[in-house]
């Protein structure tokens, strides 16, 4: 019984390992966006207010993120997926940093 317990871990470690390897290459922790919809200058200037909508619905700071996000997508025309991260989808959006040198675009 010890030396199928044993296997039994074993197994599950490969796979996890091989699991990990397989996202790391594909460079985005296993997320595949089409560039076409979030890449840069995807969007439309009208576009924005429903995707900074999408952006920030489940943020506490709305009227904050909402006010940043509509300026970033205005000069980027790009907003990244998801409510949170996904930024290198977008380097205009990920790239625009405040006089201190924070991130600019939620």
């Amino acid at each position: 019984m010890g030396k199928s317990v044993a296997f039994f871990i074993l197994t599950l470690l490969a796979i996890s390992m091989l699991q990990t390897m397989v996202m790391a290459s594909n460079g985005r922790g296993g997320h595949h966006y089409d560039q076409r919809r979030y890449g840069p200058g995807s969007l439309k200037s009208y576009q924005c207010g429903g995707e900074c909508n999408r952006r920030c619905g489940n943020t506490q700071y709305h009227k904050a993120c909402i006010t940043f996000c509509n300026k970033c997508c205005k000069k980027c025309l790009c907003v990244p997926p998801g409510y949170y991260g996904n930024k290198q989808v977008c380097p205009c959006y990920n790239n625009w940093k405040t006089k201190e040198g924070g991130p600019k675009c939620p």
